[in-house]
């Protein structure tokens, strides 16, 4: 296994200009392929993720044109693709799996949609009982509730509420919602339970108005897709920077007193964790906002310890447990269940890793708990899980004066391919 040693620091300053949001990126892909007209996508995030979305639509007979390093020319195919048998390998991009499922249950073709094996060990299978109630053919070809789908024709009907729980992933919702439009039909969906991961339902509510569909809501339980509703391309859009990679930099301007300004983002992103600067703050983090760029210090690198509610930012939150380790006190992070349903458990994975450094930690279904040592533990060799976030998280430890390892520092490639070259230039 490939390993990367990080040398003690202590300190980080400098500027970066951040990557492409992944989750603005592979809907916006999906939407423009959906759409009337041709849509020229701007700085588009460059990642294993979005790679997987881009061959998918272009097996699908989407047709595609790269235009510059991240410029992509997506001609719509009006809600109806081209192909109508396509096996597609989507890798553990769950931001394209899910989508493409909803979107494809609904085009009356016959396809095969399958993954790594982690990605058949996500749970889909909310996802796909709310399609069935809209007549949707999908067949588990193993295990039920799981990935590998075959999914053929179907004689749909949305003529009564879609019902879908919403406490487990937002990304369900998030597909259902984008794919229902192709019925040309009013459709309602009825969310059971409590929503989690309400910002990323508004990017996906925000992108879906900028190509035309405008969804009713009834606070957060009731959704409805007007009749006649069609895709039509904006012509050009411009993809945020992700707020999620964001919360790594935050970070280390927080840890290593800064200050680390970060272009291709601002307070008024429609990105939900980019009220991770709100909790640093809480912290003892200084954060003031530009046109175009965040910038973070702070004055001391002993913080603030918090107890937080984390359903808003379930990304970022993993940034504010490593956060936790140069706090005064034991951290809470609260309502954090999604984590268990990700890339890896990231609960119990970030809880292995953070007792390797040192830390006390409790965790729980839906809650981690961590108390910081006195000193951290030096040259502790961090397992990833073939997790990105686990990866760029851990990083931030050596900004704690210890040398640390990172297994498997690749992984990074889901959606941050050159982080460590980035972040190794701004510490000292």
């Amino acid at each position: 296994m490939e390993q990367l040693l990080l040398l003690a620091s202590q300190h980080a300053n400098g500027e970066i200009k951040l990557p492409g949001s992944k989750s603005i990126s592979n809907r916006t892909l999906l939407l423009a392929a959906l759409s009337k007209g041709t849509t020229l996508i701007r700085d588009l995030l460059i990642s294993d993720d979005t790679s997987r979305m881009l061959e998918a639509l272009q097996t699908l007979g989407v047709t595609l044109k790269k235009c510059g390093d991240c410029d992509w020319e997506v001609t719509g195919c009006a809600g109806n693709f081209p192909n109508k048998q396509a096996d597609l390998f989507l890798g553990n991009a769950g931001t394209a799996f899910r989508p493409l499922t909803a979107a494809l249950a609904l085009s009356h073709g016959e396809y095969h949609l399958h993954g790594v094996p982690r990605m058949h060990e996500r749970p889909i299978g909310d996802l796909v009982d709310a399609l069935r109630q809209a007549g949707a053919n999908i067949a588990y070809e193993a295990n039920s509730g799981f990935p590998p789908l075959n999914i053929a024709p179907a004689q749909l009907d949305v003529s009564k509420p879609i019902q879908i729980r919403g406490d487990v992933s937002s990304q369900f919702l998030t597909a259902l919602l984008m794919a229902l439009p192709l019925t040309q039909q009013q459709a309602t969906i009825e969310v059971v339970g409590e929503l989690i991961s309400k910002p990323y339902i508004e990017i996906t509510l925000n992108l879906m108005a900028k190509f035309g569909v405008q969804v009713q809501r009834d606070g957060w339980q009731r959704f409805t897709i007007p009749a006649n509703s069609q895709y039509q391309s904006p012509g050009q859009f411009f993809v945020e920077g992700d707020a999620s990679s964001a919360s790594y930099f935050f970070a280390a301007g927080t840890i290593g007193l800064g200050p680390i300004r970060v272009f291709g983002i601002t307070k008024d992103s429609i990105q939900g964790d980019i009220k991770f600067t709100e909790a640093i703050s809480k912290m003892g983090a200084m954060v003031s906002w530009g046109d175009n760029w965040i910038e973070v210090s702070s004055p001391t690198s002993k913080l603030t310890s918090i107890d937080l509610d984390c359903n808003h930012i379930p990304d970022a939150a993993m940034t504010l447990a490593i956060l936790a380790l140069f706090a005064e006190g034991t951290t809470t992070l609260k309502n954090i269940a999604s984590w268990r349903v990700k890339e890896t458990d990231r609960i119990s994975a970030m809880a292995t890793e953070l007792r390797k450094v040192g830390a006390m930690v409790e965790e729980g279904a839906d809650y981690i708990k961590i108390t910081p040592p006195v000193q951290l533990t030096p040259n502790a060799v961090i397992d990833t899980y073939d997790d990105h976030r686990m990866a760029m998280c851990f990083s931030l430890v050596s900004l704690g004066g210890v040398p640390i390892t990172i297994n498997d520092p690749n992984c990074v490639a889901k959606t941050f391919p050159n982080y460590f070259e980035e972040f190794q230039k701004l510490v000292s």
